[in-house]
């Protein structure tokens, strides 16, 4: 990965950021091609993901950086940083550790939600009825420090 540390790095300057210094990304599994997440990056914690080769998004909910995995340990390595053509979104090619798996007979898999499941996008809208159809793969109060 490139660093940012290169004054002549212009990068950068080509995203179309909000009005609040912010732009949304998406972190999709690198193989499975799963999206794992969705969470919103400023120019800091899109540097520090270069930098670092490890995700970094910022918290809105916290005003700060947060760097993912810092208290579950589910880290997300970066392989790819995309762009979408209008400059205003980023998608995160990523590799996370690998958990065993809470149900039986299912392969250990990585787990990118709060909630301990692999995605984040585990509600599936059927007959008008939000249905959880992933399973928790560990419990979240075991996640978080």
């Amino acid at each position: 990965m490139q660093t940012t540390n290169d004054p002549s790095v212009s990068w950068i300057k080509h995203i179309r950021w909000d009005s609040q210094g912010l732009v949304p990304v998406i972190a999709q599994e690198q193989g499975s091609n799963d999206v794992l997440m969705f969470a919103w990056m400023n120019r800091e914690a899109l540097q520090k993901t270069v930098e670092l080769g490890q995700a970094v998004y910022f918290s809105r909910s916290r005003n700060k950086l947060w760097y993912k995995g810092e208290e579950s340990g589910n880290v997300q390595t970066v392989h790819e940083i995309r762009m979408d053509c209008d400059s205003d979104v980023i998608l995160l090619k990523v590799t996370q550790p690998s958990h065993a798996c809470a149900t039986p007979g299912l392969p250990p898999q990585s787990i990118a939600c709060h909630t301990g499941r692999h995605s984040c996008f585990f509600s599936v809208l059927k007959d008008g009825v939000w249905h959880s159809v992933d399973p928790v793969l560990k419990d979240p109060s075991t996640l978080y420090k």
